[in-house]
Formats: C-alpha cells, sequence, structure tokens
C-alpha cells in the first residue's frame, strides 16, 4: 500500500515541549473519553484510551492537530498516519477507512478538530501579504504535514479562550486567522489553497459524493449519477478518482461493505440480513467481496473483531 512521504526531521525541546503541553491542555478540557464540542464555533476535542478496528469515517472540510497517540487512516489505496507530530487537512466529504493504532488511558490520543470556514480561508488567502508558494500535486481529499511551533502556540491560544467564554466572539475568529496563516507556513500550504479555490468541477463531484452517501443501497446508474452532478459521465469519473482514489463503483462498494460491517457489529444483525439491507441482491457475491476487502468472510470477521475488542477492554 501506498503511503504519501512525510518529511520529519528530529524535533527539538521547543516543539516536544509544545506538544507536551497541547496533550496536556486537551486532557484537561476533555477529561473524559469521547468527542468533546466546545463554545468555540467549529471546534472539538478528541480523547480516545482504546485501539480500534478500522471503521467507516468521513471527513468534511477541516484540520485536525494530533498531540498524542497515532491513528491510521486508509482512502482509495493510499495509508495516511498520524501521530503526536501530525496535523491533517481534509476537503470535502471523503470516505475513509480510519483506525486508532495507538491509545491507552495513561497515554491516549489527544487531538482538536477545527472546521474550515471557508469564506475566513478565502480571506486569509487573499492578502497581499500572504506568499503564493507553489501549487499543490497532491488532489486527494486528505493531506498530512508536521505540525510546528508556531501552529501548535496557535492552537493552544485558541484552547485558552475557553478559560474566557466572554472573549470568544471577538478572539476566536483571530485564532482561526492565526491557525490559517501558520498552515498556510508549511509545505502542505498548496493544499490549503486547493481546497479554499476548487473549482466548478470538484463542487459538482462533491454533489454526486454525497448523493452516493445518502443512496449507496440503491443501484448505480453512472448516466443519473452525472445528471446529478451536471457533468459527462467521463468528466466525472476522472474527477471522482482524482479527490477520492476510487470509482463511483467502488465508492458505493466500501459504503456498503463498512454499513454491513458496522451493522453486524453494533446492531447484531446476520450477515444475509446486513447484505440485503445495503442494497446486495446476492448473499454469496456479499461474502465473496467483503472476504476481499476485510481479510475474513462475514461471521468470522466480526467474531474477530468482537473478541478482540473484549480483549483490549480486559
Amino acid at each position: 500500500m501506498l503511503k504519501p512521504k512525510r518529511d520529519v526531521g528530529p524535533p527539538d525541546l521547543a516543539i516536544m515541549e509544545m506538544r507536551r503541553s497541547l496533550a496536556e491542555r486537551i486532557k484537561e478540557l476533555a477529561k473524559k473519553p469521547g468527542e468533546h464540542p466546545t463554545p468555540i464555533p467549529g471546534l472539538f476535542l478528541y480523547h480516545r484510551t482504546s485501539p480500534t478496528a478500522c471503521f467507516h469515517a468521513s471527513y468534511e472540510p477541516g484540520l485536525s492537530i494530533f498531540a498524542q497517540g497515532r491513528k491510521r487512516i486508509l482512502l482509495g489505496g493510499m495509508e495516511y498516519l498520524c501521530d503526536g507530530s501530525s496535523f491533517l487537512l481534509s476537503s470535502i466529504d471523503v470516505p475513509a477507512q480510519s483506525q486508532i493504532i495507538e491509545a491507552s488511558e495513561k497515554a491516549p490520543l489527544l487531538s482538536i478538530f477545527l472546521r474550515l470556514d471557508m469564506p475566513t480561508v478565502r480571506e486569509v488567502l487573499s492578502r497581499d501579504d500572504i506568499p503564493e508558494g507553489p501549487p499543490s500535486t497532491h488532489r486527494q481529499g486528505l493531506a498530512v504535514g508536521e505540525t510546528t511551533v508556531g501552529l501548535l502556540r496557535a492552537a493552544m491560544r485558541m484552547l485558552e479562550l475557553l478559560d474566557t467564554p466572554e472573549d470568544i466572539p471577538f478572539l476566536s475568529p483571530l485564532a482561526h486567522r492565526e491557525i490559517l496563516y501558520r498552515i498556510l507556513r508549511t509545505p502542505q500550504a498548496g493544499r490549503l489553497r486547493a481546497i479554499a479555490t476548487s473549482g466548478d468541477l470538484v463542487q459538482r463531484t462533491a454533489r454526486a459524493i454525497s448523493w452516493l452517501r445518502e443512496n449507496y443501497a440503491k443501484p448505480l446508474h453512472m448516466e443519473a449519477l452525472a445528471a446529478t452532478a451536471r457533468m459527462g459521465v467521463s468528466t466525472l469519473h476522472h474527477q471522482f478518482r482524482a479527490l477520492t482514489g476510487l470509482s463511483p463503483l467502488q465508492y458505493q462498494k466500501q459504503l456498503r461493505l463498512q454499513t454491513a460491517r458496522e451493522r453486524m457489529l453494533m446492531d447484531g444483525l446476520d450477515a444475509t440480513t446486513a447484505a440485503y439491507e445495503v442494497g446486495y441482491g446476492n448473499v454469496s457475491q456479499f461474502s465473496r467481496e467483503y472476504s476481499r476487502f476485510f481479510g475474513l468472510p462475514p461471521i468470522r470477521d466480526v467474531k474477530a473483531s468482537r473478541n478482540g475488542n473484549a480483549a483490549l477492554a480486559d
């Protein structure tokens, strides 16, 4: 499996200390495991205490900054690894698999997510004193970079606003702008520009992606999907693969299989019921495709996942 390269040198003491401080601050604010919304618009804190199996995840336009722990994300044959030195930029709603691979009670995965306000991003990019930088050649919906001292300090200042809620309406937009500026000082600046200035074809493709997410159990007709996106079939196919790493049919198949797995694990459905529920008319075909995608037939995979979760709980 291909892995995007990320230039990581030996961290200096300043950035190591900033990472530790950010992790401590997140843990203070998000004392219990889970997702924690905050009074700052679009800002969420995450505290996870155990590894997980691969699960279906979607990423809206936003920035995740990791302070501790380790996470793996799979998208269209690419593997993205995020740890305490990473930030993750996400653009349109992309279908991915996510897995926490390092987290415990003593050393939980700690991260923040900031939903990008696109008008603010465009406003920052329009300033004359923001360097242009080279255009991004990375076209998929996710990009991973290495956090800098400036970015970590900006994130810390945003979290400090939670101590003075009366300051949030005025100061949080300024903190948002500073974080954007710090991203623009990294090698991932081109990706942020691409997210902000994505053209009409990208937005039309996003419309097709949204339709598939809501209607994955229905038969897929490329002509109808292309009409939804208001573009030709070949253009949609090309744009879809560029953004997600998958064809529309592969995307639909992954959504079906991931949803079926979740229903079997979380709701106790048997394989036949799950197959029909997500749109398969042939249970044998479902089992074959499930085995290829997850590595085990449905019943064995669900049993292994449950046993693994029980072992982690013990």
